[in-house]
């Protein structure tokens, strides 16, 4: 029953990604990186009513002027900053945690294999995050998290197939792990 348990994901991704044209850009967004006021109020309005955006406004106001000289940083330049040190050990410690989900599992491989798979997952994540904070401020979370949940949802589908397959094609193993590493790829970018 691993296939329904796995699809199961796919379903709850597929249902994020048909309501997700229904939300406003996140008005934080609009308005401090992008620099679209008229956006960003007609947000505000949309989550939280025609009375009860002012005092968030008034904050993203007063957060625009505090940063207005701050520079965005880079990955390299956040790595070496001390303040965000804990969120970073944070973030490290629940990507850590995902290693030990059984996701490598269900590849249907040898137990020897494993382990390599694991650090394989490893680098995905990590080529995830470097992939998406170089690119959210150029293309906005909207957008990241339609690629991602699409990506994601194509992937399981094609891992099914596989995992359907991998009983008479051995080399269809291989493409198990593939798809493992593109899925948490596109998890990693999207949500």
């Amino acid at each position: 029953t691993w296939n329904v348990l796995l699809s199961f994901s796919g379903l709850v991704a597929l249902i994020q990604l048909l309501f997700l044209p229904f939300f406003p850009e996140s008005p934080p967004y609009l308005f401090l990186q992008k620099g679209n006021k008229d956006g960003c109020l007609k947000a505000m309005k949309q989550l939280w009513g025609e009375e009860n955006y002012r005092t968030e406004f008034d904050d993203m106001m007063k957060e625009k002027a505090v940063t207005k000289g701050t520079k965005i940083m880079n990955v390299i330049e956040v790595l070496k900053e001390p303040s965000v040190r804990p969120q970073l050990t944070t973030m490290l410690l629940l990507l850590l945690s995902l290693q030990l989900c059984g996701l490598s599992a269900t590849a249907n491989l040898h137990e020897s294999i494993i382990p390599y798979v694991a650090l394989g997952v490893a680098v995905c994540e990590l080529i995830s995050i470097i992939f998406c904070s170089s690119i959210i401020d150029r293309f906005g979370r909207r957008r990241l998290l339609w690629g991602g949940y699409l990506l994601m949802a194509l992937v399981l589908v094609l891992l099914e197939t596989s995992l359907l397959l991998s009983d008479q094609f051995l080399w269809m193993r291989y493409c198990n792990v593939i798809l493992i590493f593109l899925f948490i790829i596109a998890y990693g970018i999207g949500p």
